[in-house]
């Protein structure tokens, strides 16, 4: 069954804009997980624009599914990441003027830099995925430099503005999906999905998790957290069998 990965960044952005406390993302992992989640996923990054240390430490605490780390492979990140210990890391490429996570980690020309940063992560227990195009030569050097896992960037596919482009996407993925299984990584995917656009990406084979954030956190403003939260697995469930 495709899991679902529930991303509560912006959970923290909307109190970041405050600064008061609430909403607590602490909060929100705990209504995501009890609606159906089967892991929690947070983005530290190293401007804190919405999750904080606090947040992480907490959520380790508390969650009972998975606790999943994007990070950038910045020396301040990475030790945090070995003193946290989460269940998974995905490593993503990280800007500071950017507004999201945008396209895929270069692994080709950070092998050298990713490759110590798994080994460190590795080394203390951690599943690490690398969040990446649908682009053989970077699924090769992938599991090349020892990641367990790969996410696959929808992000093309999930902003196409025409049925042909996103077929077009949608191709690549699931060719890339198939590369992936046969180097014998994990199969993950994410950005971008919502409620509309997720069940071509359900229906890929060997398909493990969808970490989904922005549309579900969307949706709750109107329908509430927990609805979102089902709404989204429910959908995922029933996408499979047909």
């Amino acid at each position: 069954m495709v899991k679902l990965g529930v991303n509560i960044d912006h959970i923290a952005t909307l109190r970041q804009a405050r600064k008061i406390g609430v909403p607590d993302p602490i909060d929100a992992a705990i209504i995501c997980e009890n609606s159906g989640a089967d892991g929690i996923t947070v983005h530290l990054r190293e401007d804190r624009r919405h999750i904080q240390e606090r947040d992480v430490f907490l959520l380790r605490k508390i969650i009972k599914t998975k606790l999943n780390l994007e990070m950038s492979i910045s020396e301040e990140i990475v030790s945090i990441a070995e003193k946290l210990v989460p269940n998974e890391v995905c490593i993503v490429p990280e800007k500071r003027q950017e507004l999201t996570t945008e396209g895929g980690l270069d692994v080709i020309k950070y092998e050298k830099q990713i490759k110590k940063v798994i080994e460190r992560l590795k080394s203390k227990g951690i599943l690490v995925s690398l969040f990446i195009e649908p682009d053989e030569q970077q699924i090769q050097i992938s599991k090349k430099i020892g990641a367990d896992a790969v996410e696959i960037h929808t992000g093309k596919y999930s902003l196409a503005e025409t049925d042909e482009e996103q077929k077009k996407e949608l191709n690549k993925i699931i060719k890339a999906a198939e590369i992936v299984i046969n180097n014998n990584l994990i199969l993950n995917a994410g950005h971008g999905l919502d409620y509309k656009n997720v069940l071509p990406i359900v229906r890929i084979k060997g398909m493990n998790v969808l970490n989904i954030g922005f549309s579900i956190i969307a949706r709750a403003i109107f329908t509430g957290l927990e609805n979102a939260v089902k709404e989204m697995k429910n959908l995922i469930r029933n996408g499979e069998k047909e």
